[in-house]
């Protein structure tokens, strides 16, 4: 890359910091900047994951207050994390990458939609116990259920085999679940993600797949932005949030549907 490119990479994970600990979606930024420099499809998925992962810890730091009653999930999410982000990134070393970029548009759609409807997929009752307040239904102090693990080991293994818009997922689960405080939502879903991140971009760079060199440039710039994020989904407000997040989603299911089956 160019050092006008390797400038935008850290601009554009500046950004995606910042919009990840707002609502996910930030790799609208990064990804497409990170194609445009000539990298293959599936490096830049495994090298924006690498990147992006750190700054799920600054967010984390910034959400401490939202997740003080929360703790008794960490342990759980993190398991699930480890175990579903090790077989989707296994998975897609096993994919060629001319199928790759074929898939990339509808990934991002599906997480999209899933979380544009979730109020009617909350309605498929994942668990037969109430919604506690704050807390997604089922995850209270006994655990996860299974039905849950389940659905959230799914996810997993998404974020293990594309980076790009897991945030929005995991939103979905977490709205699915019950939980309605995006704050709150927003805390869980970096414990899950960062940790999904983490342990699929391991399992990539031992594989050859992570840029280094780019991805410690993106950990820099999506640590600052991170940090400044957390601030900014106060202020913005729920429901600006969640349209924010599905704005995201939409703009970049459309980009990757040109690029890869039109032009």
């Amino acid at each position: 890359m160019t050092s006008l490119q390797l400038g935008l990479v850290f601009v554009a994970s500046f950004v995606a910091g910042g919009v990840n600990s707002v609502a996910g979606g930030g790799t609208l930024l990064t990804f497409p900047v990170l194609l445009s420099g000539g990298l293959d499809s599936i490096v830049a998925n495994a090298t924006n994951s690498a990147g992006l992962a750190p700054g799920a810890l600054t967010s984390f730091l910034g959400y401490r207050k939202e997740l003080v009653n929360l703790r008794h999930l960490m342990l759980p999410l993190a398991l699930l994390a480890l175990v579903g982000a090790t077989a989707g990134a296994l998975l897609l070393l096993a994919t060629p990458t001319r199928i790759f970029d074929r898939l990339i548009p509808f990934l991002i759609l599906a997480a999209t939609l899933l979380f544009a409807f979730q109020d009617k997929l909350k309605k498929l009752n994942l668990s037969p116990q109430p919604p506690l307040p704050d807390v997604p239904t089922s995850l209270g102090k006994g655990g996860i259920s299974v039905s849950v693990a389940l659905y959230l080991l799914c996810v997993a293994v998404y974020g293990g085999y594309f980076g790009a818009g897991i945030g929005i997922l995991t939103l979905a689960a977490l709205g699915m679940l019950g939980m309605t405080d995006i704050h709150k939502m927003n805390g869980l879903k970096t414990v899950f993600t960062g940790g999904l991140n983490v342990v699929a971009s391991v399992v990539l760079l031992l594989n050859g797949k992570v840029d280094l060199k780019i991805a410690a440039l993106m950990t820099l710039g999506a640590m600052l932005g991170g940090w400044l994020g957390v601030g900014g989904a106060r202020r913005l407000g729920a429901s600006n949030v969640r349209k924010l997040v599905i704005l995201i989603g939409i703009v970049l299911s459309v980009q990757t549907l040109l690029r890869y089956w039109v032009l």
